[in-house]
């Protein structure tokens, strides 16, 4: 593995967990907060990294495998936070969702990959909006004070609701494009 921008910021990501497990359950005044910003900047870095490996050349397969590893693992693992800190079942359920969503999709393209027809599950426009509303969401819940008078965990509560519906939306799109080889190969 070669140590260039892209892959520094990935493993930042992956870093930034358990810094986020620590702040979540921390007795400070401003623990959640906190949890919630390094969320925020954990997930920009995943913005960042394609950037820097696109522009700078700094591309590699390793990378190509850490970075959607990185992302997955920081939301599965706050998720799993949010769920234990508010038990309903709708945010169960949504997590549930986005969880088995990524392990599908995940296999989905590894399987693909495997028939040389990985092309038919790249990333989707519909998959960077599902991103988008996910991340954002996770990080206002996280945050869960209240900013200027706006209620930051109902905020990120419906971003996270609207980022389930387009997780199951751009799932179907994955599907749906790699149905032909799912039948042939069955």
């Amino acid at each position: 593995m070669k140590a260039n921008l892209a892959n520094i910021l990935t493993w930042i990501r992956i870093a930034a967990i358990p810094v986020i497990v620590y702040c979540f359950f921390s007795s400070m005044d401003f623990a959640r907060p906190i949890a919630g910003i390094v969320f925020g900047l954990a997930a920009i870095t995943d913005m960042l990294d394609g950037y820097a490996a696109r522009k700078l050349g700094q591309t590699s397969r390793f990378g190509e495998f850490l970075d959607p590893v990185a992302d997955k693992l920081m939301v599965a693992a706050v998720l799993v936070l949010l769920v234990q800190s508010d038990p309903r079942i709708v945010v169960a359920l949504i997590a549930m969702i986005i969880i088995g969503r990524e392990i599908t999709v995940s296999a989905l393209r590894e399987w693909m990959a495997g028939l040389g027809a990985g092309e038919q599950v790249k990333v989707s426009v519909a998959g960077k909006v599902k991103t988008t509303l996910q991340m954002f969401g996770i990080a206002f819940m996280v945050y869960q004070r209240d900013l200027f008078g706006i209620e930051t965990y109902v905020v990120g509560f419906i971003l996270l609701l609207a980022a389930a519906g387009m997780t199951l939306w751009s799932m179907i799109v994955y599907l749906r494009a790699a149905w032909p080889s799912m039948q042939q190969n069955a």
